[in-house]
């Protein structure tokens, strides 16, 4: 008997939930996804900001076919000279400031996470981590470790000792931060827990008492990174730089990547005591490379970060309604505050069956995310706020 996709999505796809969306789609192009019928669906969250250029860059294609005829694997990371690698790292080190000069190429953010813990350590020769509430830095065990909400731990445990949780945004909480800490791990802007931007201030005090403990400050910009909040990174709003960088998601401009970049001093002690300190098969994969190089300087030809505070505040205007409580966030990283879950997951449902696609967040169920492709048009923004605004009203009869 021959199985539909879906009966096999469901009997031979490992599954993350008892309740998948269970949309096929067919095609993606521009900010729109096409299911089986030829529905049109806006994307408003790129595949949880991954396809910040839109689906189907023909600048990207390009890129990854005539990689592909160059050549795919050669070697594990590290070991051969492969072009797509070395102009990416030149080329993102030439975006970022002086000290962030050397790029760990990995397999994605979660990865990127587990390097730069791993670098720590191994640098300040510490054990203790210190992540804040409410904080995502991926699933992995030892991002995972990093995770505040037992919830999301407990089954896998034991993870990785000696974690601390601070307050995020709360000065008086760093004072925590001591000589027995390898690190702190920080989101510019807070993902999962509903898109909170941190505080200038509170970075720089954390950047200040990170100097004086001798402490490495480590920015999680997997989600903030690659223009969505209007500058190529996020922490270039406020004038604070960390020791070490992690990027992920739109870095690979659609394909897997992740990154975590710091100084050549301090990379050069992965090869060393041990040397092979971290490893990885896959990462920097000679296409993905070409993928996030060709992304990259797609994004920098056009002007698309230049109008991501123009489409914030027309998401602003055009999203006002009684049920909205608030709207946080930052750039094209906003969130919608309603009442509850329930209401939320409403409008979701609905708003999926109307043509628009988004979620909620894992630490902040009662929030709509919206995360759109950067080259999201002013109409296009006004018929996704039409679809929320008319669902909403839907949901609580007020016609």
């Amino acid at each position: 008997m021959h199985l539909s996709n879906r009966q096999l999505f469901l009997n031979r796809q490992a599954q993350t939930t008892h309740f998948p969306l269970l949309l096929e789609f067919e095609k993606a192009e521009g900010i729109y996804l096409y299911d089986k019928s030829g529905k049109a669906y806006i994307d408003l969250i790129s595949g949880i900001s991954v396809s910040s250029l839109g689906h189907g860059n023909k600048r990207v294609n390009e890129a990854i076919k005539n990689q592909v005829d160059r050549h795919m694997h050669l070697m594990v990371y590290g070991e051969y000279i492969q072009a797509p690698q070395v102009k990416l790292a030149e080329k993102l080190t030439a975006l970022l400031p002086a000290s962030l000069n050397c790029v760990y190429f990995v397999n994605s953010g979660a990865e990127a996470t587990d390097g730069a813990l791993k670098l720590a350590k191994r640098v300040t020769g510490r054990t203790e981590i210190i992540a804040f509430k409410h904080a995502y830095h991926g699933s992995t065990h030892a991002a995972l470790s990093l995770n505040s909400e037992e919830y999301y731990k407990n089954a896998f445990r034991p993870l990785l000792p000696d974690i601390r949780f601070l307050e995020h945004n709360q000065i008086a909480e760093l004072e925590k931060i001591t000589t027995r800490t390898a690190c702190v791990v920080v989101e510019v802007i807070r993902g999962e827990s509903g898109y909170i931007v941190s505080d200038p201030s509170f970075l720089a005090a954390l950047r200040a008492t990170c100097n004086n403990t001798g402490t490495l400050l480590i920015f999680d910009e997997i989600q903030s990174g690659m223009g969505r909040s209007g500058r190529l990174f996020a922490f270039e709003h406020t004038g604070v730089t960390p020791d070490i960088l992690l990027l992920g998601k739109a870095l690979g401009a659609g394909m897997p990547i992740g990154a975590f970049i710091a100084s050549r001093e301090m990379m050069g002690q992965l090869a060393d005591q041990p040397m092979l300190g971290h490893i990885t098969t896959f990462g920097g994969h000679p296409v993905i490379c070409a993928a996030a190089l060709a992304g990259l300087e797609e994004l920098l030809t056009h002007n698309w970060m230049d109008e991501v505070a123009e489409k914030e505040q027309l998401f602003r205007h055009l999203l006002q309604h009684s049920a909205i409580k608030q709207i946080t966030g930052m750039g094209l990283m906003l969130a919608l505050e309603l009442d509850s879950f329930e209401l939320n997951k409403k409008l979701i449902d609905t708003c999926i069956s109307d043509g628009l696609i988004t979620d909620w967040f894992l630490f902040a169920t009662h929030k709509l995310r919206i995360a759109p492709p950067l080259i999201i048009t002013r109409e296009e923004i006004t018929k996704a706020c039409e679809i929320i605004i008319r669902n909403l009203n839907k949901i609580l009869n007020l016609g």
